[in-house]
C-alpha cells in the first residue's frame, strides 16, 4: 500500500524547496522527494541571490513568508546594491553567500517543518488514471499516493 499525501514535490532545489515548505505550512500532508538527501537547498557554484531578475522573485517569496530571504539572511557573507548609479528601475540588492552556510540552513528549516516528510529516491513515473494524477513511482519501485505533484 502507497503512503498518502496532499502533496508530492520533486526535487529539492530552490523551487522545490520553497514549494514543500509552502504546502506543509498550508496544512498538506507533503513529500519532498530528492535524489540526494546531501544536496537539498545546495547552490550553483556562483553563490549570489539576487539582481534584478531573481532578486524581485527573492522579494516575492519572502512576502508569502518564503525560506529563500531568511537563509540569505543567515549565510550572507556581503550584500550590496547594484547599478547604483543608474536610475531605480535598475538597481537590484545582491547577496554573496556561504554556499554550506546556506545549505545546511535550509535542511535544518526543512528537516523541523510539521507536515513535511523527506525521502530520496529518483521519480521514474508519474501515476495516471483515467487521466488524473494518482501519484509517483520511484525507480527501486517505491510508490507514493498523491492527487498532486509538483
Amino acid at each position: 500500500m502507497a503512503q498518502q499525501y496532499d502533496l508530492i514535490v520533486v526535487g529539492g532545489g530552490h523551487a522545490g524547496v520553497e514549494a514543500a515548505a509552502a504546502g506543509a505550512r498550508l496544512g498538506a500532508s507533503t513529500l519532498l522527494l530528492t535524489q540526494n538527501l546531501d544536496t537539498i537547498g545546495q547552490m550553483s557554484c556562483n553563490p549570489a541571490i539576487g539582481g534584478i531578475g531573481k532578486g524581485h522573485l527573492v522579494k516575492e517569496i519572502d512576502a508569502l513568508d518564503g525560506l529563500m530571504g531568511r537563509a540569505i539572511d543567515a549565510a550572507g557573507i556581503q550584500f550590496r546594491t547594484l547599478n547604483r548609479r543608474k536610475g531605480p528601475a535598475v538597481q537590484a540588492l545582491r547577496a554573496q553567500t556561504d554556499k554550506k552556510l546556506y545549505e545546511n540552513r535550509m535542511k535544518q528549516v526543512l528537516w523541523m517543518q510539521e507536515n513535511l516528510d523527506i525521502h530520496q529516491g529518483t521519480v521514474s513515473n508519474i501515476l495516471v488514471r483515467h487521466g488524473e494524477i494518482q501519484g509517483v513511482r520511484l525507480n527501486n519501485g517505491t510508490t507514493f499516493s498523491s492527487k498532486t505533484v509538483v
